[in-house]
């Protein structure tokens, strides 16, 4: 019994991690929209659930997207499916064409950028789901004798959503054949997507030895094998056409070997999806990773764990089980950020991150080129600022970031992509204010930096000292690198990576993201300035703070989230409402706004 137990408890972790580069050549769309004027979007869909959803792309066949996704499947699916649309501005979106990629196929595309042609929109084709049949032949006494064939819709699983709300599901049972075909029909089951039908059917399938002319039966005995049983699903429209969710085929040759069949069926597209050649409707540049990992319960885990939180006490620390584990993975990602996780959730990351940190400065023969290459040492603390730094670039950068994209000055100075309306003073005097409004912000935030990393700037700047002592503002250049080059700079360059913004930029907006960033690195490895080196002293000692590892809450994941009235039967727009999520190492809990954390009760 306890290993039934553990078998149960195992799990497959599913997800998912991309890029949606660009569409080119897109085609015409039904509808007014004229050709020109065509503003496109781009969706990500599992199955029929929309998970990601681009920015507006302005007037453009040939849009350049570049929007990064990452996110955890929790449930099973078939498809996943990229959808373009045109934006309507007094309509509906219109639907341009899709891209849709059957879950087996996908490890075909992992890790590398395809081109995918776009393939129509049709609702026929829109399908999800399974259906799970029973199939079994009896004899039919009566005056004669007769084969009969039963047919048992035992259930569905996974229907679509119909306008964002549970369907109305019925399915239709056929036999059908060279010669005939019969039809059935279930009850139709209110507002599921797991519909219960439990509904048996019978079918005449074979003559009787008194077989005459006179009878409505016309296949032959012999043409059995000829014969399929056909399953279509339907949401009942009610005084609307009814919508069609899928169909599926068995051949009753299923029951040669066997006296009864009972199986799971994947419902399909209307036809099994034959089509006509469609029209060039443009083609979509995508870059897919799906990773599956299963998980055994905890205890399997043990004794690798205590391993690896031994690390930081192991010398050499390149001997270590954690080290080892990120020197041997292939795509390091894969390792280092679970290692960190773990590092930090018992208070070890801090004395691992200073030894594989000291072990780099040994093999660092110039002092002007410390901390610059993708190392253990810089992925780790990457990944920890990360974790534990999303607060503090939201008390920091935010403010200042939404004021850029609503303002939206141009800050254009290269000549060769000056506009002809560009004024090059102007250019500059606006980007010279946005970079002094972000250098000014971060250089006055050391009271919200984050004592983990306070306490990991601390160590490094102790080493770097150590190991260079004739250079004086190696102990700046050691903490600089990470906190401007590696955090701050690439927030400003990418905020809707950090949670800082809903969508990626616009091009323009993108381009004077790109030069305050760049600003931001030069300014940033100047130690010689006053503002850093006082920022820098202050974010790497204890002055301001006293060390307190992770007694702070560590903010895992947060996002907006749509919370639903309790007690309400009816389901409605007015029963919903939107809530910012938030879950840290501590607690799971919901506010009105972002922000509003204080006073707040958790769930």
């Amino acid at each position: 019994m306890a290993e039934d137990d553990d078998d149960a408890r195992i799990r497959v972790l599913q997800s998912l991690r991309g890029k949606i580069c660009e569409a080119k050549n897109l085609g015409p769309v039904s509808g007014p929209n004229r050709q020109r004027d065509l503003c496109t979007f781009c969706t990500i869909s599992l199955d029929q659930e929309e998970v990601f959803r681009t920015r507006v792309f302005d007037k453009s066949l040939s849009p350049f997207y570049g929007e990064d996704f990452f996110f955890e499947i929790p449930r099973p699916f078939q498809y996943l499916s990229f959808y373009i649309y045109a934006k309507g501005s007094f309509q509906r979106d219109l639907p341009v064409g899709k891209v849709s990629i059957r879950k087996e196929e996908l490890c075909q595309h992992s890790g590398k950028e395809h081109w995918f042609s776009l393939q129509p929109v049709d609702p026929n084709s829109e399908v999800q789901g399974k259906v799970h049949l029973e199939m079994w032949q009896s004899e039919l006494i009566t005056d004669n004798v007769c084969q009969q064939l039963l047919v048992r819709i035992i259930e569905c699983q996974g229907l679509p959503l119909i306008s964002g709300q549970n369907c109305d599901p019925y399915a239709t049972i056929s036999l059908v054949g060279p010669a005939r075909s019969d039809q059935k029909k279930t009850k139709v089951k209110k507002k599921t997507s797991d519909p219960h039908f439990g509904e048996t059917f019978s079918f005449e399938v074979t003559r009787s030895s008194s077989y005459s002319k006179k009878s409505n039966f016309q296949v032959e005995e012999e043409d059995i094998e000829k014969l399929e049983i056909k399953v279509d699903l339907w949401n009942n429209g009610n005084l609307a056409q009814d919508v069609f969710l899928g169909e599926t085929r068995v051949s009753l040759k299923i029951l040669r070997n066997d006296q009864t069949h009972k199986a799971w069926y994947l419902l399909q597209p209307k036809g099994n999806g034959n089509k006509h050649k469609p029209d060039d409707l443009g083609s979509l540049r995508l870059k897919v990773n799906y990773i599956e990992d299963t998980v055994l319960p905890s205890s399997c885990y043990k004794p690798l764990c205590n391993l690896l939180l031994k690390s930081p006490d192991v010398k050499p620390i390149s001997a270590s089980a954690a080290h080892i584990l990120g020197d041997v993975c292939r795509e390091r990602y894969e390792a280092v950020l679970p290692l960190v996780r773990l590092l930090l959730h018992h208070n070890r990351l801090v004395p691992f991150v200073t030894a594989v940190a000291g072990l780099e400065l040994e093999n660092t023969q110039e002092a002007n080129t410390i901390f610059r290459g993708n190392s253990l040492a810089t992925r780790c603390i990457d990944d920890m600022m990360k974790i534990v730094g999303k607060s503090y670039l939201m008390v920091t950068l935010k403010p200042v970031l939404d004021e850029i994209f609503d303002s939206n000055k141009a800050c254009e100075i290269d000549p060769i992509k000056l506009k002809e309306t560009d004024n090059v003073d102007v250019n500059k005097e606006n980007l010279q204010n946005y970079v002094h409004k972000v250098f000014s912000s971060i250089t006055q935030s050391s009271a919200s930096c984050h004592p983990l990393m306070c306490d990991v700037f601390r160590s490094l700047r102790h080493m770097a000292s150590k190991r260079f002592p004739a250079d004086p503002h190696v102990q700046y250049s050691a903490v600089s690198s990470f906190v401007f080059l590696r955090f701050f700079a690439v927030a400003v360059l990418s905020p809707h990576s950090f949670q800082l913004r809903p969508h990626h930029p616009d091009p323009e907006i993108s381009r004077t993201l790109t030069l305050i960033s760049k600003t931001i690195q030069t300014l940033g490895s100047w130690g010689s300035l006053s503002k850093n080196k006082l920022f820098l002293d202050e974010i790497s000692s204890n002055v301001n703070k006293e060390s307190s590892g992770i007694e702070d809450a560590l903010i895992l994941k947060e996002g907006e989230v749509q919370k639903r009235a309790q007690g309400r039967k009816r389901i409605g727009k007015r029963n919903f409402k939107k809530r910012w999520l938030r879950v840290t190492n501590r607690e799971l809990s919901y506010h009105k706004h972002r922000g509003l954390y204080p006073g707040t009760e958790p769930l």
